[in-house]
């Protein structure tokens, strides 16, 4: 969804413009910008429609209509409440593949998202519960909260990676597990825990300061209201955009993933970069939980949502890692959340969007890699015809 962002196919470009005028450079890069844009229009639609194909085998094999089942999850789906419903959800996607994606860019395999933001969140839920502070304040102590520990928390990992060369992978699964561990330990009530209605406890209620209020979408004839939070999906994607694109620290970031060697003969320190990738990661990973904490919940209890950080690596994959892609990608995969609701109703089993979600990350990894093998090669050749030009014309 967003091949747009990959810079793969111009390197050929790169390679020519010594050999040629500027008028004939302007031009190269034109028609390989356009075709970058097509090609990956076609992966994503070939994608897509491999995914489609796909789950309607399913449904077939399993003795349902496919045509039924989509016509009937789409109409759910597009519905005023599933619409704000698919935006909350996506919110907290999408700040889990950010967090991931900054880990990607540097080759580092964070995986330790989820044990980020459940720690994090359970952190800045106990503090938010246990101060008192005026409204705008309480609210950014809370979210400082979530970013100092998540930052922590993914440091570790990227500390024993540059000081003792333990694999980021192995590293955040074990970080994982014991956060899992201490969240089961003080959410407790002889600990951080309070009971919350007769069959849950958590950590003690955030007071009304500290709320994020959402946005009223009765105009829109829905009974669901908009997190609040919502917007700090859309500053915190702008804001990697602008690290990654526009800071000496995102250019050497990505020339750090590109070649660790190249970029430390160039004068990057590699392990600054590594330690600082994971650090980041992390502080984006503690926002996770902020849109429902502060936006729904406003406490942490056993009931809070889990496994959003492995979601993040799927919708990462499937964006690309490029912030608008994985806009796309979070609101694609919260629709097939939402719209698989109605399925059990219809006597159709609810995974089989699970089944659309897993088809479509494995069927863009595919179609990419094609497509930037074919792309790779064919820009080669038109920039080895461009110089045979420029030769003769010499």
């Amino acid at each position: 969804m967003a091949a747009v962002a990959d810079l793969w196919l111009i390197e050929p470009v790169a390679y020519a413009l010594g050999g040629l005028a500027g008028g004939a450079v302007a031009a190269l890069v034109h028609r390989t910008l356009t075709r970058m844009l097509a090609l990956a229009m076609a992966a994503v639609g070939v994608a897509v429609v491999l995914a489609v194909l796909v789950t309607a085998a399913v449904l077939v094999a399993t003795g349902v209509d496919p045509l039924f089942a989509f016509a009937e999850m789409v109409g759910h789906g597009t519905k005023p409440d599933s619409i704000v419903n698919i935006a909350n959800n996506a919110s907290t996607l999408y700040l889990s593949a950010v967090a991931v994606a900054i880990g990607f860019r540097m080759r580092l395999f964070n995986i330790g998202v989820d044990g980020q933001y459940r720690l994090a969140a359970m952190a800045a839920a106990a503090v938010g519960g246990a101060v008192a502070l005026p409204p705008v304040l309480h609210q950014a102590v809370v979210i400082a909260t979530a970013v100092a520990v998540g930052g922590l928390w993914a440091g570790l990992a990227g500390f024993l990676k540059v000081a003792r060369g333990v694999s980021e992978v192995i590293s955040t699964i074990m970080l994982n597990a014991i956060a899992t561990g201490i969240t089961a330990y003080l959410i407790n009530v002889d600990r951080l825990a309070v009971e919350i209605g007769t069959n849950n406890i958590g950590t003690s209620p955030i007071p009304p300061s500290g709320w994020v209020p959402s946005v009223p979408m009765g105009f829109m004839g829905s009974r669901v209201d908009l997190f609040g939070l919502v917007l700090l999906a859309a500053v915190v994607g702008a804001g990697y955009w602008w690290m990654l694109e526009r800071t000496r620290f995102g250019f050497d970031l990505r020339a750090t993933g590109q070649s660790a060697t190249a970029a430390q003969a160039s004068g990057v320190d590699v392990k600054k970069m590594v330690l600082a990738a994971m650090v980041i990661s992390g502080m984006v990973a503690g926002l996770v939980g902020m849109p429902q904490l502060l936006g729904d919940s406003h406490y942490y209890a056993l009931d809070f949502p889990t496994g959003l950080g492995f979601i993040g690596i799927a919708i990462a994959l499937l964006g690309r890692n490029h912030p608008v892609g994985i806009a796309l990608a979070a609101l694609f995969w919260s629709f097939l959340d939402q719209a698989s609701l109605v399925l059990d109703f219809r006597g159709i089993p609810k995974e089989m969007a699970v089944v659309t979600q897993a088809t479509v990350v494995l069927t863009v990894v595919v179609v990419y890699e094609v497509v930037h093998r074919w792309g790779r090669r064919y820009e080669q050749q038109q920039v080895g015809r461009e110089l045979g030009r420029a030769e003769v014309a010499s």
